[in-house]
């Protein structure tokens, strides 16, 4: 049974005269380019109609909705803290509070039970407004000073503070249009490093910053839109490492902490399709590379070499760990008598740790079929003790310190979900296969009750680019479809890296249609085992994910019920024929540059504003936000003002924009769930399931 025909007023658009482009011999008509225009009232006006429209549709799912929220909150613990974590003299944690939508950074001094002290209060920040992102949080080497970013819009544009630990007081230090995840102090405590952004959010320019100064020095100017800058310094805290890097390749400068006035010195030269990453270890870098080895072969899966610190040139490389053709070599950390590699084998993660003084590795065992390992909080250089955040489908976070020396594992914390049975509940690995053989992992999971006979519901998901793993994590949010007798599965498609940089090679540039074929080819396999069928399958997915599912309901509209999908990158030819656009320089070596004949069209089979026709299309749920900067919201617009023109069904196709947030949505925890809770009230509307 399907839920009733739309009947309310559709958003009207204003008329505008068409855009037309010529390329390649191609004539391309865009009716909707106008939407572009944020400052134009109109554009404003569609915007919040379309909001108004979708808040009719959903009207008589308020109740449910809130219902929904309810049990999402019911299922965290809101008053909580982390596990905390040693740097220096203190011990540091977050913690967060019953009714408060952010953390509350603080530290102890030298043990746990010492008194507390709030470093950073994010709510109190937030205070009046109706977003805040924190992008750094980083403590000086003596603990008196630190300097955070924050971004009020969701734009990514980072503005950085520096507050008096001693005192509580802010010094009068302020960068704006800083990048997140790029601050890094120097030994020195008043020194301060930082990446600035262009006007397409580009991280591009490094700066050297003595405090009280009224300026920053710049240090590095990245002039190929290509390459983002970035910097980190090594666990030891001997080195900064400054990176600049594109999709395919990088190259890594260091610096003396302890001489921060000092010339950054190459490591390697960037040289095309090779990426390199640094750590340091005693008199030792450790350099993850996919450089070509002493043969000539390069080393798609990366390999391990090891370099004097005092001379690191690649002349001087030498290899530990060799590059192999079935296991993928993620990362590397250095501790002082132990170098930790995170690989992934047959698509499931593994982290082996080898001891520096004998060479002798060894594998951290896991023994659930599905999971994720992430390294967790490992802040102290000379430590024998590893600590990873364990979770899969089935088992909350939780956080292990690892022995290395003794090799036993200690649980610190395991998340609590309140009214949640494990038991209740199972996962699994299996696989699909292409058209053209290849194997196609997908993780799902749900209640142990759930029938085989296709009749169940499912929520299939997927994300397939940029050489990035579909994150395993458990969803406390989750529980509201497994407990109405949901199927969760996510569909590990080419253009990730979960069976090795392959899979990735084998779904970008000009084999990015492999990413929607094995995504069908996933749907078809999950309903031929009876997990669902057309008729109950529900797809989403976000950002580049939106992408594929673009894609998909343009090649395969009769394969899915409904589908939800946020900040969608949908309008590919026209934002990827724009290098003015945050992302469009530096995504060529992703999807091609459409100013190249041959890459335009093939771009302009799978773009899916441009494959939009007249047929039948399953319902939609489309979300995007006023200020993000990296899927401008015109696009979700155009795919759904097209759509609404063309399309032949009387499903429904909503557009929601939040009009203050950037491209992970809402900012607070709570206003985050209320979001997923809409999402949900959707896809159950579609399935008529009432509750």
């Amino acid at each position: 049974m399907r839920p009733p025909p739309v009947s309310a007023p559709v958003p009207p658009l204003a008329p505008r005269r068409p855009t037309r482009l010529e390329l390649h011999g191609h004539v391309r008509v865009d009716d909707y380019f106008w939407l572009r225009d944020r400052n134009d009232p109109e554009v404003a006006a569609y915007l919040e109609a379309e909001n108004r429209y979708a808040e009719t549709i959903m009207a008589p799912t308020t109740a449910l909705q809130q219902t929904l929220y309810r049990e999402m909150v019911g299922h965290i613990r809101e008053t909580d803290l982390t596990v905390p974590y040693r740097e220096g003299d203190f011990f540091y944690y977050a913690r967060t509070e019953e009714g408060k939508q952010y953390p509350i950074y603080c530290r102890r001094r030298e043990a746990l039970d010492a008194p507390e002290e709030v470093t950073l209060d994010v709510n109190a920040l937030a205070r009046g407004k109706e977003f805040m992102a924190i992008g750094d949080y980083a403590v000086s080497d003596d603990g008196a000073l630190l300097a955070y970013s924050t971004d009020e819009t969701g734009d990514r544009s980072y503005t950085l503070r520096v507050k008096d630990l001693r005192t509580g007081g802010m010094l009068p230090d302020r960068v704006e249009d800083t990048a997140a995840d790029s601050l890094v102090w120097a030994a020195d405590g008043k020194t301060l490093f930082y990446a600035m952004v262009d006007a397409a959010k580009r991280p591009w320019r490094f700066y050297r910053r003595v405090l009280g100064e009224a300026a920053g020095e710049l240090v590095y100017e990245e002039t190929d839109e290509r390459f983002d800058v970035g910097a980190y310094r090594s666990r030891s805290g001997r080195f900064v490492f400054l990176l600049s890097g594109s999709h395919t390749s990088s190259e890594v400068r260091f610096l003396e902490a302890s001489a921060p006035r000092g010339e950054f010195r190459l490591i390697a030269a960037r040289d095309e399709d090779h990426e390199y990453d640094v750590d340091h270890r005693e008199d030792l870098f450790y350099v993850r590379t996919n450089g070509r080895d002493a043969s000539g072969r390069r080393a798609p899966n990366f390999r391990v070499v090891v370099a004097p610190a005092a001379d690191p040139r690649r002349e001087n490389w030498r290899e530990i760990v060799p590059e192999r053709a079935d296991v993928m070599i993620e990362g590397i950390d250095c501790f002082a008598g132990h170098v930790v590699r995170y690989e992934r084998e047959r698509g499931l993660p593994r982290v082996v740790v080898t001891a520096a003084a004998t060479g002798e590795s060894h594998a951290i065992p896991f023994d659930e079929e599905v999971y994720a390992i992430r390294p967790s909080g490992n802040r102290e250089y000379r430590t024998a003790v590893l600590r990873y955040d364990f979770e899969s489908l089935v088992t909350p976070a939780s956080i292990y310190d690892y022995d290395m020396d003794a090799r036993r594992a200690e649980l610190r914390k395991a998340t609590v979900v309140p009214g949640y049975d494990p038991a209740l509940y199972e996962q699994r690995r299996i696989d699909a296969v292409a058209s053209d053989g290849a194997r196609i992992p997908i993780s799902l999971v749900h209640r142990k009750d759930v029938p085989r006979d296709g009749s169940a519901p499912m929520d299939l998901w997927g994300y397939g680019s940029y050489g990035l793993n579909f994150p395993i994590r458990f969803d406390p949010a989750r529980l509201a479809l497994l407990d109405r007798g949901f199927v969760f599965a996510a569909a590990h498609i080419r253009g990730g890296a979960e069976l090795g940089k392959r899979w990735h090679e084998d779904g970008r540039m000009a084999r990015k249609m492999n990413t929607f074929t094995d995504f069908i080819a996933a749907a078809e396999h999950l309903i031929a085992l009876g997990y669902t069928s057309a008729e109950k399958l529900v797809a989403e997915g976000r950002s580049a994910g939106g992408l594929l599912m673009g894609a998909v309901i343009n090649l395969r509209p009769d394969l899915f019920r409904a589908i939800v999908t946020a900040v969608p990158f949908v309008d590919v030819l026209s934002t990827m024929l724009d290098p003015s656009l945050p992302l469009t320089v530096t995504e060529y070596e992703e999807w091609g540059n459409p100013n190249e004949a041959e890459a335009y069209h093939y771009m302009r089979r799978y773009s899916p504003y441009d494959n939009v026709d007249a047929r039948a299309y399953p319902a939609m749920l489309v979300k995007t936000a006023l200020n993000d900067s990296q899927v401008p919201y015109w696009e979700p617009a155009k795919l759904v003002a097209k759509l609404r023109a063309v399309k032949t069904d009387d499903r429904a196709l909503l557009l929601k924009t939040n009009m203050s947030a950037g491209h992970g949505g809402a900012s607070g925890r709570y206003d985050s769930l209320r979001e997923r809770a809409l999402d949900v009230a959707f896809i159950l509307r579609e399935l008529s399931i009432e509750d």
